[in-house]
């Protein structure tokens, strides 16, 4: 098995968990071109940096435009800068 090791604080999130198939209520199927990207994304690897806030596993929100898209071993992932990572995302209890 193979997997990516990102370097120079890149980040690498899993872009396959995000892209399905979308219907209209009245069956119409929306192509990916047509969609709005959706900005979020779960970590699958980081490279080595200091005081990291978020860790692989975690779900994030990234910077749109941000990174370069590519597959690898048939899934899609998006490499980009730790910095161009916006806020994580936390289940919390309602109060």
């Amino acid at each position: 098995m193979k997997e990516l090791q990102p370097v120079n604080q890149q980040v690498v999130l899993d872009l396959s968990e995000t892209t399905h198939e979308q219907k209209t209520a009245s069956g119409i199927i929306i192509p990916d071109t047509a969609k709005e990207k959706s900005q979020i994304a779960l970590i699958k690897w980081m490279g080595v940096i200091d005081n990291a806030e978020v860790k692989p596993g975690d779900m994030v929100i990234y910077k749109s435009f941000s990174g370069t898209e590519i597959e690898f071993e048939g899934s899609k992932y998006l490499i980009l800068p730790y910095s161009d990572l916006l806020a994580k995302v936390v289940e919390t209890e309602e109060i």
